[in-house]
């Protein structure tokens, strides 16, 4: 397989972007937090409180967290932490009232919400471990105040992407492919999987990226049926494929990527997948537009692999959504009947995996439009079979 033209490094300024989408989505919560007779809403999931508040700081583990937005219906909304994150918390979280806990968030919060005058909370019910929600409402019992769990609420409105949002994916996918470019000429027989997305990975962080959006994937051989295969000691080989699943963070915003690649001549059993699985993603591309269902452009795209006798080698999803963070909504898959609309970002990577043999995996970003999509992608390695 030859190598594809190394991408320039030439990305869109980030200093010119408005950040007054993040403005907006407080307004559409507050009316929805309205709508609904809610007086405030408390925002434990990381990426939310992100998109929010433009506060970066990461929750080291899901029992730690770098704090919590509480927006209420009325007023400032605020940004509760401790000392550790205090100072980076007020140099990010513009139009945010911070407070330092020093005594524990529900010291704190007991007082906020009492002096907010709050009786109907909102939180994050699919982000709140049980040991959590114990505490929460027996704070909540001894105020008179009713919980109320919400999944989703603000996943909703991440699913469009402003045009804010979408020069920062557009940069994450061609870092992603400047990475994948440098080291793509460097593989050779012997070489170790485990060697290969350390390569990856370190260069990534050579590059500016935040860090990789999930753990590089690099499967060779008979590794490479395993969908979610980890780097393992095993050599590469020459004729074998190879599956690269490689995506990093730039700027809060994430980007995914797959290649398959072979090391010298790739039989006629490879290049016959290798098109199939192409064939299927064009088709799964081709149909992507405002207005259709995940589901359906699920079906399109497998329909071709099925076809061909080798639908019961594809058994994941088409695709799914990706923003801050690398899987989100919406789903292309048999389970999603909801229209896609214009904004959204989605992954098209069909697959074929025979176990024993290997696997074949191709995948692109896209940018779903009113009358079709726009692929992000620039790399082109996979079009010389």
């Amino acid at each position: 397989m030859a190598n594809s033209t190394v991408l320039g490094s030439r990305f869109l300024s980030t200093s010119s972007i408005d950040h007054s989408p993040r403005q907006v989505a407080l307004e559409r919560i507050r009316g929805n937090l309205k709508q609904r007779h809610l007086d405030a809403i408390l925002v434990t999931q990381p990426e939310n409180r992100r998109y929010l508040s433009g506060y970066t700081a990461r929750d080291h583990a899901i029992n730690e967290s770098a704090g919590v937005l509480l927006i209420p219906c009325e007023g400032e909304p605020y940004l509760l932490t401790d000392s550790r994150f205090y100072l980076q918390a007020q140099d990010e979280a513009t139009g945010f009232i911070v407070k330092l806990y020093a005594r524990g968030l529900f010291t704190l919060l007991r007082l906020l919400l009492k002096r907010r005058g709050i009786k109907r909370l909102a939180f994050e019910s699919h982000y709140f471990l049980h040991s959590t929600s114990l505490t929460l409402a027996k704070l909540a019992d001894t105020l008179k105040i009713e919980m109320v769990p919400l999944t989703g609420f603000i996943e909703e409105l991440r699913l469009e992407k402003n045009a804010a949002e979408l020069a920062r994916i557009e940069q994450a996918v061609l870092r992603n492919e400047e990475v994948f470019q440098e080291i793509y000429p460097t593989l050779r027989p012997g070489q170790t999987e485990k060697e290969v997305a350390w390569a990856i990975e370190n260069a990534m962080r050579l590059k500016g990226a935040e860090r990789p959006s999930f753990e590089t994937i690099v499967a060779s051989g008979p590794n490479a049926a395993l969908p979610h295969a980890v780097p393992s000691d095993r050599p590469l080989a020459a004729g074998e494929t190879i599956v690269i699943d490689m995506g990093l963070i730039l700027d809060g915003y994430c980007s995914d990527m797959t290649r398959t690649v072979v090391l010298g001549t790739p039989d006629a059993k490879t290049v016959a997948l290798f098109r199939l699985v192409r064939k299927a993603q064009l088709a799964g591309l081709n149909s992507l537009r405002a207005g259709i269902s995940g589901m359906a452009v699920d079906k399109i795209a497998r329909n071709v692999i099925e076809l061909a006798g080798q639908g019961e080698r594809f058994g994941h999803g088409l695709g799914h959504g990706v923003g801050l963070n690398v899987h989100e909504g919406p789903s292309l898959n048999y389970r999603n009947r909801k229209p896609l609309a214009a904004g959204m970002v989605v992954t098209v990577e069909p697959g074929v995996y025979i176990p024993g043999w290997g696997g074949v995996r191709l995948e692109n970003m896209a940018v779903v439009e009113q009358d079709g999509c726009r692929v992000l992608n620039r790399d082109t390695t996979f079009l010389d079979l």
